[in-house]
């Protein structure tokens, strides 16, 4: 009996390590600058971007960020993580987008709470998805404002919002 109990309580604390959380945010990093390379920061704007993502969050239960390693998704992200105490977790982008979003994926399961992840218009649509999100286009190149709340593993339960300042208008009909 001692031993059917223990595994119980195994199997029951597996699957729960293996739970995703209970809410994710998704939204795109903001602005970047103009600087050269391929790693650049954010420009003014996305400074103020940023700050308004903090603001718009600020109370929203955030417990973890998730971030790639560029540098404009960790400085979207830094406001609202300074603001609330927080350390961003840095997830690395090996094999490339796929492998990005397996990646975020794994780290997503068994954290707990609200989680926000910055990410990149090719991958935040990926990861909507890979959640029990519905399938949504690429973001438009322009596109900075738009911020997503899903509730992984429930089909349909996804409010897109927008913050910040508004977007340009869209480059073309097949992205957001």
């Amino acid at each position: 009996m001692k031993a059917l109990l223990l595994a119980l309580t195994l199997l029951t604390a597996a699957g729960a390590a293996q739970a995703l959380p209970d809410l994710v945010l998704l939204v795109r990093h903001a602005e970047k600058s103009n600087e050269p390379g391929r790693d650049p920061g954010l420009s003014e704007a996305g400074e103020r971007r940023a700050e308004a993502l903090a603001e718009a969050m600020a109370h929203s239960g955030v417990r973890h960020v998730l971030v790639s390693a560029a540098r404009r998704t960790q400085a979207t992200a830094a406001p609202l993580a300074r603001r609330l105490g927080l350390q961003a977790q840095v997830v690395g982008f090996e094999g490339g987008v796929a492998g990005h979003v397996a990646e975020l994926t794994r780290q997503l399961r068994g954290l707990q709470g609200t989680v926000l992840v910055v990410g990149h218009s090719n991958t935040l649509p990926e990861l909507l998805h890979a959640l029990g999100g519905p399938r949504w286009p690429m973001l438009c190149e322009s596109s900075y404002g738009q911020a997503w709340v899903l509730r992984p593993g429930t089909p349909g339960q996804v409010l897109q919002l927008r913050y910040g300042a508004p977007d340009p208008e869209r480059e073309g009909p097949d992205c957001l």
